[in-house]
């Protein structure tokens, strides 16, 4: 086994979208391949048939699916951040909320400085902690 990579279905043709968003809000990340369907493939012409991005060096991969499920995203499931300043937290909490759902509010919830649970536009759940 060489390494354990997260993976992501996006629906409705926004993984691209999503990972230009995620890699605008995090510095040091990067979208590092696309590969898009054509003419007569199975998905929609030209959304992602598989990518791969990176976020603080943690790589993902993701796709639209060209299949419509009965399910999305899950909170059960998160991507955990930890923040070094309090400009950064509010940041990426401000960014990340902005269409989405709060399961946490942000702030001090005893087990750290400053912490937010939620779920952003697309479904993806994040978990933003600055440490005490």
């Amino acid at each position: 086994m060489k390494k354990v990579t997260p993976f992501l279905m996006f629906q409705n043709g926004k993984a691209e979208e999503a990972m230009k968003y995620y890699t605008s809000l995090i510095e040091d990340s990067e979208i590092t391949t696309i590969y898009r369907y054509g003419a007569n493939e199975t998905g929609e012409e030209g959304t992602v048939m598989h990518a791969t991005f990176s976020l603080k060096g943690q790589e993902f991969m993701c796709i639209d699916s060209n299949i419509k499920h009965g399910f999305s995203f899950t909170p059960s499931f998160s991507i955990y951040i930890t923040c070094d300043s309090e400009k950064e937290i509010n940041h990426l909490y401000e960014q990340l909320i902005t269409d989405g759902q709060e399961l946490m509010a942000l702030g001090d919830h005893g087990f750290s400085k400053k912490f937010s649970w939620i779920n952003d536009r697309y479904g993806v759940s994040w978990q933003l902690n600055l440490p005490k």
